[in-house]
């Protein structure tokens, strides 16, 4: 079920992120792969020409694509305004109309990943509350992107549509918490353990189902190729729930330091994350890399000096 794609022509979105980067690259070793961005970071265009991938320049919430082929097989759309601030109708026009404009342009693509967020589903007070595909969606109070959850359940929509109207098969694909050597939650909390900071987060317990980068990568070629007419939805996470406590501590372990967690409560946000994953292993098979390991990798990577458990030789 984990077998990359081959010989096809695919276009990454929000390529110089930090999960889309890592899949590209997977992706280009056996594909023509185009990576479209802004490219505003100096030498973000580079990189991407350094993985063997086409680089191009668009601003998807803008809608012009007259520099984007529109003969590719696959898409896979990660691009996302996260922006800072209340400003709902840009929001909304980069997430949701951007990424109708995107899969209209594309329409004859044989499969479209779209990839949402956990962040999309009403919070529940039970924090060890599992989120099916079918749990009721509403709006997540993000701190540092409050307009991000309505902007994305909005995203949702218009993929849905694009999938009836264009004829367009496409997978939504609701991202728990990712994480790896190039980022994610785990990682910024290692990286603050590294620091010498705390660890700061909503409530005690704060669960996840974190996916690892590798995990991410290897079944991005089996969930485009279940995507279908209407769309189908599923949850983007690993196999088991992990509270942010518990990985902090371990990170502690394997880093030989004495890891504190701060909790600060803020309402109307996620108590729980923990992703039903039944139909993501249906489409994929389990997961390799489990958090643990994970873990141990991303520190490996990101903090070398620190490990004191080192990996397996």
């Amino acid at each position: 079920m984990t077998t990359v794609l081959n010989g096809e022509k695919i276009l990454v979105t929000g390529v110089t992120g930090q999960i889309a980067m890592p899949i590209a690259r997977l992706l280009a070793t056996r594909n023509e792969v185009w990576g479209l961005a802004r490219y505003s970071r100096a030498g973000s265009r580079e990189d991407v020409t350094e993985a063997g991938i086409t680089p191009v320049t668009c601003n998807i919430g803008e809608g012009d694509f007259s520099e984007v082929p529109d003969d590719f097989t696959y898409v896979v759309h990660l691009a996302a305004d996260l922006s800072p601030g209340w400003d709902y109708d840009a929001a909304v026009r980069a997430n949701a109309e951007g990424t109708g404009l995107l899969l209209q342009h594309c329409r004859k693509a044989k499969g479209a990943l779209v990839m949402s967020t956990h962040s999309v589903y009403r919070p529940q007070e039970d924090p060890m509350y599992v989120f099916t595909e079918d749990s009721p969606l509403g709006e997540c109070n993000s701190t540092h992107t409050p307009t991000y959850s309505v902007s994305k359940i909005s995203q949702e929509a218009a993929a849905r549509l694009a999938a009836r109207a264009f004829g367009v098969p496409v997978t939504i694909a609701r991202m728990n918490a990712s994480f790896g050597p190039n980022g994610g939650l785990p990682a910024m909390h290692v990286d603050a353990l590294a620091q010498g900071r705390s660890v700061t987060t909503r409530w005690d317990p704060c669960m996840y189902s974190p996916i690892y980068e590798d995990d991410i990568n290897t079944q991005v070629s089996a969930l485009l190729e279940a995507a279908t007419v209407p769309a189908t939805i599923v949850n983007w996470g690993g196999d088991e729930p992990v509270s942010v406590q518990e990985w902090t501590a371990y990170a502690g372990e394997l880093m030989g330091i004495e890891a504190t967690v701060e909790v600060e409560p803020i309402e109307g946000t996620l108590r729980g994350s923990i992703a039903d994953t039944a139909r993501r292993m249906s489409i994929t098979g389990p997961c390799t890399v489990d958090w643990r390991e994970g873990l141990r990798r991303t520190i490996a990577s990101r903090h070398p000096d620190l490990l004191v458990q080192p990996l397996p030789s």
